[in-house]
């Protein structure tokens, strides 16, 4: 089964049917994948892979996502087209329409993304942006599908920024049937603006609680990241402050359901937003959250590229 939607700008870009689809495919891909036994459906195809932030398990997991289908990727930094400034965000979309099969860009800001994806004949996945991180969370709950037996009726709370991660876990609730809580102080909760889009596009059950250890009572998932996200570095002492009780450790976790699992998404900052017990402990399975990223990326491209 084909996705209807060419793109994977936003996890809200796609009704709750074709989410499952993808979560299907990836569960199917994983073990094949793993025994070496995975068909290659996409030989001779290219996927262009445009990097303007430092990555380690977007950029891996996309490359080896692609030659596992059979294909292969191109490695494409900012020195070498440099969009919208040395060249036309439309003219760099036309071009690589016609040299390869899809396009993966991992960049600042979302409006780039989507105007790539205007232009572009080929299908754009966004691998992170400041505004979303729509592949990292549909792995997530991939992952949490696999631990817990699914995420329907679930409680996901995250602590912390209000960031691209938790923008992205609340349209995942706007298609999927689950509580999420974010627990952040006043001024890094996100923007109202976006949470007023979210609600008239599947009404998600959200609350935001300042509070985090009233937010994580009862939690099946607990998720936190950097407090210090890339280009804020220089808000880094104003953040520690204001971040102080939010640091995710066994304390918090024990508020949580018994059964809880603990995930980030990495690279984290050990002692910040987390301790080592609670990252290295029974509850965390933040590796495989990434080992994940590669499984639910691959099934992304399969449905997305156009392959055999």
């Amino acid at each position: 089964m084909k996705l209807s939607k060419k793109d994977f700008l936003s996890i809200r870009d796609l009704s709750r049917k074709e989410l499952d689809v993808v979560l299907d495919l990836c569960a199917k891909q994983k073990p094949l994948a793993k025994q070496f036994h995975l068909e290659q459906t996409h030989p001779g195809r290219v996927l262009a892979c445009i990097f303007h932030k430092p990555s380690l398990r977007t950029r891996l997991s996309f490359e080896i996502a692609m030659r596992q289908l059979g294909g292969s990727s191109l490695f494409i930094t900012e020195a070498e087209i440099k969009i919208g400034s040395r060249e036309a965000t439309k003219d760099v979309a036309k071009v690589l329409s016609r040299y390869v099969n899809g396009i993966m860009i991992r960049t600042f800001e979302q409006q780039l993304v989507e105007e790539l994806a205007r232009y572009a004949d080929v299908p754009v996945i966004n691998g992170l942006t400041d505004l979303l991180h729509p592949c990292q969370v549909l792995g997530d709950i991939f992952t949490a599908i696999e631990k817990l037996g699914g995420i329907d009726g679930k409680k996901v709370v995250f602590i912390g920024d209000g960031n691209n991660v938790a923008r992205s876990w609340l349209n995942a609730a706007a298609r999927f049937d689950f509580k999420f809580v974010l627990a952040a102080p006043e001024g890094y909760q996100i923007e109202d603006s976006f949470v007023d889009a979210v609600m008239k596009d599947g009404s998600p059950d959200y609350e935001w609680i300042p509070d985090a250890r009233r937010a994580v009572r009862d939690a099946d998932v607990v998720y936190t990241d950097v407090w210090t996200s890339m280009g804020q570095e220089g808000e880094k002492e104003k953040r520690l402050k204001a971040f102080a009780g939010y640091r995710v450790d066994d304390d918090i976790m024990k508020l949580a359901s018994a059964s809880s699992i603990f995930m980030h998404c990495l690279p984290a900052h050990r002692g910040d937003e987390v301790t080592d017990s609670v990252i290295d402990g029974p509850h965390s399975v933040v590796f495989d959250e990434a080992e994940n990223r590669l499984h639910i990326q691959r099934a992304i491209i399969a449905l997305l590229v156009r392959g055999e």
